[in-house]
This record gives structure tokens, sequence and C-alpha cells, in this order.
């Protein structure tokens, strides 16, 4: 099957023909929890991480009842066996919401540039929601559309401080002056990023705050996130980087391999992902 599909309570059907009360306080406040998972080859990636977060998020928002993490694990593989086993490479949306509905949603994944031209927005991060995936987007969104009002791409969130943090869907990383790689630390208020996470796994990462007029002067840039992966920053304001630099190339190359190992991918060419460069795909490691 090719059209997006919904699982709410154990139900599947199509997406676009799922329907939840306009009473529920998911849709009427956006009072409830979601996760976006990367699905390669039917396989979803970091599943564990994704619902333990999610798990968090609704304990923080102090969602009725207890987290059903085993009604997702039971029901996910059926909805992406439905939806087309491995031949199905996309997203899939968890959400749980006040009234306890629970819904898993197949998504297209979103074709990304190989770069991003970041625009700053002044946002100040509400610390009562610190680490939590809320439905209560809006601010995130609207962000995007004033960096995007502007002519950029993609915004990038500045406190009325001038301390840098993250994008409204993604982590940054920055290549200092020095020659480090750097990242804000979580004690900015930004969100514990799965893919964060695993990049700094996988290389030397230092955890910093950078004002605006600092991260001007970097060498390189990236995003990180679960759809956009590695994706090379191409400016920053009026700050230009011409090209992809040597560090972002080697994180992109190291975090592919790592979804290779991850996923059990051995040989043969793979789709081209967000952050990748044509004719850089490290298949040698696979």
């Amino acid at each position: 099957m090719s059209e997006e599909l919904a699982c709410l309570d154990g139900s599947t059907a199509l997406a676009a023909e799922t329907t939840i009360p306009v009473t529920d306080e998911g849709f009427l406040r956006g009072d409830g929890a979601f996760e976006v998972i990367r699905v390669y080859d039917g396989q979803p990636f970091a599943l564990d991480e994704h619902l333990e977060r999610m798990e968090r998020s609704a304990a923080n928002l102090r969602l009725p009842g207890p987290f059903p993490r085993e009604a997702y694990e039971r029901e996910i593989p059926a909805l992406l066996d439905v939806r087309g086993g491995a031949g199905f490479d996309g997203c899939l949306r968890l959400v749980l919401t006040r009234e306890g509905r629970r819904l898993a949603i197949t998504e297209q994944a979103k074709l990304m540039e190989e770069r991003v031209r970041l625009g700053l927005v002044t946002y100040a991060p509400t610390r009562v929601l610190d680490g939590v995936k809320s439905l209560s987007y809006a601010a995130n969104v609207l962000c995007s559309r004033l960096a995007r009002e502007r002519g950029f791409d993609e915004a990038l969130l500045v406190t009325p401080h001038g301390r840098v943090l993250e994008g409204p869907t993604s982590s940054l990383f920055w290549v200092d002056d020095s020659g480090a790689l750097c990242t804000p630390p979580l004690e900015d208020h930004i969100l514990a990023s799965i893919t964060r996470a695993h990049v700094m796994g996988l290389v030397e990462v230092t955890e910093r705050p950078v004002a605006a007029d600092e991260l001007l002067g970097a060498r390189e840039a990236f995003m990180a996130s679960t759809v956009r992966e590695v994706q090379s920053v191409a400016a920053i304001e009026d700050r230009q980087f011409p090209e992809t630099g040597e560090v972002t190339h080697k994180v992109g190359a190291a975090f592919s391999a790592h979804l290779d190992e991850v996923l059990g991918r051995r040989g043969g060419a793979q789709p081209q992902r967000s952050g990748e460069l044509p004719g850089e795909h490290p298949t040698e490691t696979r």
C-alpha cells in the first residue's frame, strides 16, 4: 500500500480518513506528546529512544494513565508492514493526547536541500516545557515562518540576550576558530535531540554556550535532526559558508555509516539522504 496510514488505538485505516473527536484536548489545546521517527527500509531508527523520550514527555505533561509503550511496540511493526514493509522509506509520527488517544501515522520523508540558510529569530524558551515534545508547536512553526518571510530557509533561535540555541526542529553544531566541534548545552533549555546524542556518540563534541556574534565567525556549521540527519549550513544571516566544511563531511559520513550498522545494511548503493553530497556515500563502511 502506498497511501499514508494511521493506527488509532489499535485500528488501522487511511490517514486521511482517520478521525478523533473535536473535543479532544490534544486538538483543542495542543495538550499531548509526540515524536517523529525516521523509517529506513521499513525499520524505525532509534525507536526505543523515541519511545523513552515520549514517555518522559507524557510524564512531564502529567498525561493520565500509564504510558502505552507495549501497545506502540505491538502496533508500530504491524502498521509499517501494511504500509509496505521494507519498501517503505519515510517517517512515523506518534501522538498521545490528553484524552489518552494513541496515534501512529506514516508520512513521506521531506526532501531536504543539501544545505540550509538560517535567519536569526529571537525566542524565549518556556522552561516549564524543558525536554518536552509537546503538540503545542505553534511557536516553533512561527519562528520558521518568520525566517522564511525574510528569505531564509529556516530559523535559528536566539534568546533575547543573544545566546544561540537551536533550530525549531533541529540541533546546531559549529566548528569554532580553534577547530573544535561544538553544540549548545542542554542547560540552555534546548531539546535533548536523539540525533544530537547519536552525533555526539560518534565524534568528539564540546558542549558550550555561544553568542550570535561568535557563531558568525565559525569556520563551518551544520544542523542535525531526525529528518535532516546532518545538513550543512550555507549561511547564517549575511555570513556565507561557501562550501560544506571538512568536519561536516566527516560527521555526515560517520552518521551515514552508523545508520547502516544499526539497520544492518551491508553493501550496495543506498538512496541519497539529507545532508549527504553526491558521490560521498561511504560505501566502504557498509
